[in-house]
């Protein structure tokens, strides 16, 4: 079978509203595994400034994208929700998780819609959303759908198809580097490990390019807080 065929085979059934559920869980979080809302507002009172608040959690979350643990501990928990692949529920949770965060840290309202659609689009990546703006596809860059005037649910749609098509490419990639991985002495699964981290950090500067701060500046010692 084909990597374009085991890609499919395994993501056979998933819709796009998958990532409407993904970002769901990453800003409120289940049981014991806490949602962005929350991450942002500890770190927030840890660090008494936002954005050394929001340097850590994009630290954090590139350690964690990196390694294999949060999909070995969380991956069968996302998947028996989501019903995808467990590294790639994995993955997106962390990703939409940051990239919330990151919203919320800067005075973004996560229940907003179109700021939703805005965290989508972010998960894109820049070239994702560059590619998809020149096409058409998308009429112009996160901030601008953050902001817009209203929120336009066919927009999200497209969002939301423009991710599973993404996802799946994801998966044909990362199939064909474990594939040559094997095949050269030390790289193995760092193969997986390397591109999922590359991913995250890429997607976190995207969202602190698109997220601006829209909090008011504070005087020096005044404590920051979050709702």
């Amino acid at each position: 079978m084909s990597n374009q065929n085991q890609a499919v085979a395994l993501t056979e059934g998933i819709t796009a509203n998958v990532f409407h559920e993904i970002l769901e869980f990453a800003i409120e979080g289940k049981g014991k595994l806490p949602g962005a809302k929350h991450a942002a507002k500890q770190l927030l009172v840890q660090r008494n400034d936002v954005e050394s608040a929001i340097s850590r959690m994009v630290t954090t979350h590139i350690a964690m994208a990196s390694g294999q643990g949060f999909a070995t501990n969380w991956g069968g928990f996302l998947v028996s929700i989501v019903t995808i692949p467990a590294n790639l529920a994995a993955a997106s949770f962390l990703q939409a998780r940051l990239v919330s965060g990151i919203a919320h840290l800067r005075g973004y309202e996560l229940s907003d819609p179109r700021v939703r659609t805005a965290i989508l689009m972010v998960m894109l990546g820049p070239s994702g959303n560059a590619e998809l703006v020149s096409r058409g596809v998308l009429p112009s860059s996160p901030l601008v759908v953050a902001t817009a005037p209203v929120f336009d649910a066919r927009l999200d749609l497209q969002v939301s198809k423009a991710l599973l098509d993404r996802a799946l490419n994801q998966v044909t990639g990362k199939r064909f580097g474990v594939w040559i991985g094997k095949r050269i002495p030390f790289v193995g699964g760092g193969v997986g490990a390397a591109v999922d981290g590359w991913s995250t950090r890429s997607i976190a500067m995207h969202a602190l390019s698109e997220f601006p701060s829209r909090r008011p500046k504070l005087a020096r010692g005044t404590v920051e807080t979050t709702d």
